[in-house]
């Protein structure tokens, strides 16, 4: 286990509207307002896009996606932090579970996931934290490295 300390910084309650495109417009959000570092909370509908739920074999590297569409509008509520990349910019890992029909589905929310007519976001910025996303070769994967 590695770790850094952080403070809490700023807090934005943002709202999404019909069609904003997850997790475009929340990394923006992120770029807009020098956001390098944050907790990001997520409750509302998506529709349209894919989910990725587990690599379809977990000794193969790098990962094959299980890809599930979003078939339709789905209550969602989800978790991710925002970590910078090499270059600097914010990218968010977002986690949800997203309901329809009595079914639940829990993966990555990836880009071309949308929002369907609302999504409520809050954003804690975390201060001061010795931490960024690298390119993992192996997985093929942008991975939190604390120093």
């Amino acid at each position: 286990m590695h770790y850094t300390q952080a403070k809490q910084g700023r807090i934005f309650v943002i709202r999404l509207e019909d069609n904003d495109a997850i997790p475009d417009c929340i990394e923006q959000f992120a770029r807009d307002n020098h956001i390098n570092m944050a907790q990001v909370t997520i409750i509302g509908g998506i529709h349209k896009g894919e989910i990725v739920s587990g690599p379809r074999y977990s000794d193969r590297m790098p990962p094959e996606p299980m890809l599930i569409p979003v078939d339709g509008a789905h209550e969602v509520v989800g978790l991710g932090l925002i970590a910078p990349n090499e270059q600097g910019n914010p990218i968010l890992h977002l986690h949800a579970a997203t309901g329809r029909a009595g079914k639940t589905v829990t993966g990555c929310l990836r880009s071309g996931v949308s929002t369907w007519l609302i999504g409520e976001v809050i954003i804690h910025e975390i201060l001061g934290a010795a931490a960024k996303r690298i390119m993992d070769t192996a997985s093929g994967f942008e991975l939190l490295e604390v120093d």
